[in-house]
């Protein structure tokens, strides 16, 4: 439960900064359960609605973490990881992959590629993906 307050880790100042979400994900409704989620948890949250998009806004933005679906039109989250870890702007984000694929190669290959965890959407909830931003984040 949440207790109303933003989400903070210390800045690079020693100061309080609220945690910046970004969610690459087509799905609007799926999208706005976890946004809503994110936010009463105290996240500022971000975001796009495909691969293209999510690649241009972290590159913008600098978010603290980021949860990329694979399935995504334009450019799917494989190729959106892949590129993230390879520019000197992006590679130090933690992405968290949110999907539905759940072959074991898929997991390997996000893994593979740079993924922080990679969750299954049919396995995980909101209320268990914020548990996990934590976790990668060093929050919980």
């Amino acid at each position: 439960m949440s207790n109303g307050k933003t989400k903070a880790a210390a800045g690079d100042d020693g100061t309080k900064k609220t945690i910046k979400v970004l969610q690459v994900e087509d799905d609007q409704f799926l999208a706005g359960i976890y946004s809503a989620k994110l936010s009463v948890e105290g996240f500022a949250v971000l975001h796009a609605v495909d691969g293209a998009a999510g690649l241009k806004l972290a590159r913008e933005e600098k978010p603290d973490v980021i949860l990329l679906d694979i399935l995504m039109p334009k450019m799917d989250g494989f190729e959106v990881l892949q590129r993230l870890k390879k520019s000197s702007e992006t590679n130090e984000i933690p992405v968290i992959i949110l999907t539905n694929l759940a072959q074991k190669e898929d997991v390997d290959r996000g893994l593979k590629l740079g993924a922080a965890d990679y969750l299954i959407k049919a396995h995980v909830g909101p209320a268990d993906t914020v548990q996990r931003i934590k976790k990668v984040l060093k929050l919980a």
